[in-house]
């Protein structure tokens, strides 16, 4: 039964390059890392970039990583099953600006940077570039929230405000470099505060324990003033519906 499951799956494998598995007929790339200090297989099925990534001994070979997929094939088909559509910034269409759900109006004549206003964000100028100008404002507004937000907890926790690094990456919402450096999504400036907040105060919280170790939520937990385990739960629960704005 394994053995025809793992035909299946391999069926459209390339000879070089990553392989692919073919789950409920869509063929998936299988991005394949080994690292020296994994001690077992772990995979992540991400349903917006439409792949699989396994992390793995580095002594392990590669069947072994089609093995563990053709294992878990529901499962991956189950998640990637599990990505809302995506969603364009477009006139008519919703986004949400710090949680609260706004509707995007055009009119030509109207100026051309957006305005949040009453339940709307507002904007006129040229209709091919409305998602573009859209992106650009949202990046802007969370430079100026995370500014602050990052001074405030560092002032908390008697630190020297670090510098803000704005990205956009698929696996993570933020990081802490020992650098000095704070990585953030821009993605998380439409989703509610506590939950933005929860993520700059865990990486402040870096500056001091660059580890997951008891001691560091312990020093999280001092200096943000919400429910972290309520965010996170909001992240797993909405976090691939941010991923799809403006995609």
């Amino acid at each position: 039964m394994m053995l025809d499951r793992l035909k299946t799956i391999l069926s459209n494998s390339p000879s070089d390059g990553d392989p692919v598995a073919c789950i409920e007929g869509e063929n998936i790339p299988v991005r394949i890392l080994r690292n020296p200090r994994a001690k077992r297989l772990s995979m992540r099925a991400d349903a917006v970039a439409r792949e699989i990534r396994i992390t793995m001994p580095s002594y392990a070979p590669t069947s072994a990583a089609m093995e563990f997929v053709a294992a878990k094939a529901e499962w991956i088909a189950a998640r990637m099953q599990s990505a809302p559509g995506a969603a364009p910034l477009l006139p008519g269409h919703m986004v949400a600006v710090e949680g609260e759900e706004c509707r995007i109006c055009w009119q030509a004549d109207w100026p051309r940077r957006p305005v949040r206003c009453d339940g709307e964000i507002r904007l006129g100028g040229p209709q091919d570039l409305i998602q573009a100008r859209l992106l650009r404002w949202l990046k802007e507004h969370a430079r100026r929230v995370y500014t602050d937000e990052i001074a405030h907890y560092c002032g908390i926790a008697g630190e020297a405000p670090l510098k803000l690094q704005l990205g956009d990456p698929r696996s993570r919402w933020g990081s802490c470099s020992s650098r000095g450096t704070i990585s953030l999504s821009w993605r998380l400036i439409m989703a509610p505060a506590h939950v933005r907040r929860s993520v700059i105060a865990h990486e402040v919280a870096h500056i001091r324990h660059m580890n997951h170790s008891p001691a560091f939520y312990a020093w999280m937990d001092e200096i943000y003033e919400g429910d972290r385990k309520a965010a996170d739960r909001w992240l797993k629960m909405h976090g691939t519906g941010l991923q799809r704005v403006g995609r």
